[in-house]
């Protein structure tokens, strides 16, 4: 696979996954204050328009790259998504140490999975 094949398709998951992190983190602040905000429903609806529309641009370049398996495809998306809420939230660091160690460990695994799905 071309360097410059395999870059966008980790560029655009990437993007898709942080827009989409996006609308997870301000989805969770619609109902907050017992009010709707529609400021965070606008948010939230375009963090996943952005969100999805780029994960259906990466699908191009994966499908050249003979990557149509829908496991390996939504991995890296997804280990970024979440990344993205626990940056967005910025409480990581106040998590005990415990569900640190987890977090990674999840974040890790998904990283072998791809590895091993994708060869």
């Amino acid at each position: 696979m071309p360097f410059a094949t395999a870059l966008l398709m980790v560029v655009l998951l990437a993007l898709s996954g942080f827009a989409d992190s996006c609308g997870f983190f301000y989805a969770s602040k619609i109902w907050q204050n017992g009010l709707l905000s529609w400021s965070d429903l606008a948010k939230s609806a375009l963090g996943w328009t952005v969100g999805i529309s780029l994960y259906i641009v990466s699908l191009r370049p994966m499908a050249i790259a003979g990557v149509t398996s829908a496991e390996v495809q939504t991995t890296v998306w997804f280990a970024v998504t979440i990344i993205g809420v626990v940056i967005l939230s910025g409480r990581f660091f106040h998590w005990p140490r415990l569900d640190q160690a987890i977090g990674l460990s999840v974040v890790v695994a998904l990283g072998w999975l791809l590895a091993r799905t994708s060869a």
